[in-house]
């Protein structure tokens, strides 16, 4: 699998502080950590951490994460004022070399600033990208993100199909595994092996395959193509944009 692989989910114009937003990614690093040993430990940038590290350790406790999402928040570019409505950016990885990395981008409220969201890339060469791409791995970091964040919809699929697959702009996007938010509207029957599972009251979980699924192979980008062609019928695909001021 040499495909770009991620899972990322995404949500709308959503006002938070940095402590609603710092409590939500507490229960995420949390549950991501019960996923993969490899999640359990993460590092930032900054000056001065021990060479033998990747950089400072990440603390997940509500406290130090709501202060390191106020050190993430946007600033203009003349007087370095604060843009409140952009909400808090940040980002970690979790090794020197190898990394899977982490960025979360939560509390915007702009409706020109693009979605809130949270990106997990796994490293690209390494044993641990084995067993990262599985079924079960990528099911449990989505339901993770669903749960934490509570996202408009998550997917996990590689940046090739993505670009497939992808026909109006920024869209909900269907992947290899794809979590859909019960606000979205009903989901319409899909053919197998299409696996749905419920993710408590929130939203689905639709698994296309127990295998990866790949831009390199045509039979599952028809299937995918399929897929996302009946939920675009549903209207589940399109994504809302801000009409222009005066229209």
């Amino acid at each position: 699998m040499t495909e770009d692989y991620y899972v990322g989910a995404y949500w709308g114009v959503r006002k938070e502080t940095a402590l609603e937003c710092a409590r939500r990614a507490e229960l995420f690093f949390h549950m991501l950590a019960r996923c993969d040993p490899s999640f359990v430990q993460w590092y930032r940038a900054g000056r001065g951490f021990p060479r033998e590290l990747p950089g400072h350790p990440v603390r997940t406790e509500v406290e130090a994460l709501e202060k390191w999402l106020l050190q993430g928040r946007n600033r203009t570019d003349v007087g370095k004022h604060v843009i409140e409505d952009l909400g808090f950016s940040q980002m970690m990885w979790n090794a020197k070399k190898e990394a899977t990395e982490i960025s979360i981008h939560c509390g915007g409220y702009s409706p020109w600033g693009g979605p809130n969201s949270c990106l997990l890339k796994p490293t690209r060469e390494s044993p641990i990208r084995e067993r990262l791409l599985r079924v079960s791995v990528l099911a449990e970091v989505l339901t993770s993100m669903a749960i934490a964040w509570d996202p408009d919809f998550a997917m996990a699929s590689s940046s090739e199909m993505v670009e497939l697959l992808e026909k109006q702009g920024f869209e909900v996007r269907v992947g290899w595994l794809t979590y859909l938010s019960r606000r979205r509207g009903r989901l319409p029957p899909l053919p197998a092996p299409v696996r749905i599972e419920p993710v408590g009251a929130l939203g689905w979980l639709l698994v296309l395959s127990p295998e990866p699924m790949t831009a390199s192979n045509p039979e599952h980008v028809a299937f995918t193509s399929r897929v996302r062609e009946l939920l675009d019928r549903a209207g589940l695909i399109a994504w809302p944009r801000p009409e222009p001021a005066g229209e």
